[in-house]
């Protein structure tokens, strides 16, 4: 009696063949990190030298007051760390960073929070999105039906969510219309 043994690598493609555009998506991924790492540096400096006075630009005024010493409230309690953090709470990610500047916390702590965010979030946002696009593509090749119903299950739950985030907001500025005299 002979047993076969299939090697368990055989169904695990190479992870280096991934591409997109013809640019593998290591390559992809180490761009996309760089030009988030250098957008966040932007971020520091335009609130570091605009000061106060980005809270009442268009971009101050659009974000909100409440919602820009909220998160002042969080980058004085957490300094550097809540610059980590921002990366993955998506409407923080691009707002903290200013916020930071504006308050202008140790740029050495900053560089490197926001150093270990690009090195930790670009991957995994990258591999788990480039995952989930396979995943639905392979899915169209066996189902076509099955698969878009799929898409239109995920563009429902996305239209709910924004649609209930956005009655949220409004139903707040309401109670904050009443409660102002």
């Amino acid at each position: 009696m002979t047993f076969r043994v299939r090697s368990v690598v055989a169904g695990i493609p190479d992870p280096t063949s991934a591409s997109f555009l013809g640019m593998p998506l290591w390559l992809w991924v180490i761009v996309g990190g760089v030009a988030l790492f250098g957008a966040f540096q932007v971020y520091y400096w335009v609130g570091h030298v605009l000061g106060s006075r980005l809270y009442t630009s268009r971009l101050g005024t659009k974000i909100g007051q409440e919602n820009i010493l909220r998160v002042e409230k969080v980058v004085r309690k957490w300094g550097a760390l809540a610059v980590y953090a921002c990366f993955w709470v998506p409407g923080l990610r691009h707002t903290l960073p200013w916020v930071a500047g504006v308050l202008r916390i140790s740029y050495p702590w900053y560089v490197v929070a926001s150093a270990l965010g690009c090195l930790t979030w670009v991957p995994v946002t990258s591999f788990g999105l480039y995952s989930v696009i396979w995943g639905w593509l392979e899915l169209v090749v066996r189902s076509p039906l099955l698969a878009g119903l799929v898409a239109v299950a995920a563009v429902a739950v996305i239209a709910w969510f924004v649609r209930r985030r956005r009655r949220r907001v409004a139903r707040s500025e309401a109670d904050s219309q009443v409660a102002a005299p």
